[in-house]
C-alpha cells in the first residue's frame, strides 16, 4: 500500500468545515455545477426525484400505560406551545419554519425562515 492508498485522519470539526464549504449557496439551476473531482452535475437529474414532506405540530413523550388509556376525546398536550412557528420536515429533517394557513379549503404552511444548509450539517452531529 503506498501513502496515497492510506487513510488519514480527520477530525469531525474539519470535516464538517469541509462539508461545509462544498454546500453551494446558490444553486443556477441552467448550469451544469462542477464537483472537486472536475465532474460536471447535472441538477436537472434530480428535480423529478419524490421526496416527503411534513409539518410537525410537537411532540411528548408518554409511558405506553397512558398511551392505552387514551380514547375518543382524549386531549394530548404536545411540546409547542399555540404561537410557535411549525417544523417543515423534508424526509425527516428540519428545512423550515413556518405558520398554518387556510388556502382553498386546505391547510397549508407560510415558511417564516429556512434552515440554512449550514444548520443541518451541525444537528447530523
Amino acid at each position: 500500500m503506498t501513502d496515497a492508498d492510506q487513510p488519514t485522519e480527520v477530525s469531525e470539526e474539519q470535516a464538517l468545515e469541509t462539508a461545509e464549504a462544498s454546500v453551494p449557496q446558490e444553486l443556477d439551476e441552467t448550469q451544469p455545477s462542477s464537483d472537486p473531482g472536475g465532474e460536471k452535475i447535472d441538477i436537472d437529474l434530480l428535480m423529478d426525484v419524490q421526496v416527503n414532506l411534513s409539518v410537525e405540530l410537537g411532540r411528548i413523550r408518554m409511558p405506553i400505560k397512558d398511551l392505552m388509556t387514551l380514547n375518543h376525546g382524549s386531549v394530548v398536550g404536545l411540546d409547542r406551545s399555540v404561537n410557535e412557528p411549525l417544523d417543515l420536515m423534508v424526509n425527516g429533517t428540519l428545512i423550515a419554519h413556518g405558520e398554518v394557513v387556510e388556502s382553498q379549503g386546505k391547510f397549508g404552511l407560510r415558511l417564516l425562515d429556512l434552515v440554512s444548509p449550514g444548520e443541518r450539517l451541525k444537528k447530523l452531529k
